[in-house]
């Protein structure tokens, strides 16, 4: 985990410096959602926390959540991770494993919030993996529905254009970041979820 170090260590101090108020919605996970920019203005009286991290695995979130997440106190957590594992030649397996890991953590510290996984997204750069994908978020979907307070939001469907492909306007000329296109189409997933999630 060191690779994560200096980031997570500047993300600690500026929460030092500047504490966040307790009882936000907290944003966790990969640069998928670490580069959601727009995220406060998308959700105008909501009250949200970008805790996400760069190059973020499933397992990483898990490690680092009581160093990020738990001094925060959130009132609800949604979160976006499972991306960069497949990147990196993980199993689908394995990420299920680490995904466990990660709702051990939250139940200990937070028993009562609702958790929000996001699936996996269809990037362009990554549509090699497409049937990993398809069932690590079906896998995913099981774990999370299985558990209180837990909900799931498939951003996959939504993010294909009509012939079935990634559709390239809601990804970053990279063909694995979001686009502000993409991030409007998870805004309005989120949304619709809105009165379970936050």
């Amino acid at each position: 985990m060191e690779w994560y170090e200096q980031e997570v260590c500047a993300m600690e101090q500026r929460l030092r410096t500047v504490p966040p108020p307790a009882g936000q919605v907290v944003f966790y996970g990969s640069s998928s959602m670490r580069m959601w920019e727009s995220l406060k203005e998308d959700f105008p009286g909501v009250g949200v926390l970008n805790l996400a991290f760069g190059g973020s695995t499933m397992e990483a979130c898990a490690w680092f959540f009581e160093r990020l997440v738990v001094p925060c106190h959130p009132r609800a957590i949604v979160c976006y991770a499972g991306d960069n594992d497949l990147g990196d030649g993980r199993t689908p397996e394995e990420i299920i494993a680490s995904f466990r890991k990660l709702l051990a953590v939250v139940a200990t510290h937070f028993p009562s919030i609702p958790f929000t996984l996001l699936s996996i997204k269809p990037s362009p750069s990554r549509w090699h993996l497409t049937s990993q994908i398809r069932y690590t978020n079906e896998e995913l979907r099981r774990e999370v529905l299985s558990h209180d307070n837990g909900y799931f939001i498939d951003i996959f469907p939504a993010m294909l254009g009509s012939d079935g492909l990634p559709d390239r306007s809601l990804f970053l000329e990279d063909g694995l970041h979001v686009s502000p296109e993409g991030y409007a189409v998870w805004k309005k997933l989120l949304l619709g979820r809105a009165g379970d999630i936050f």
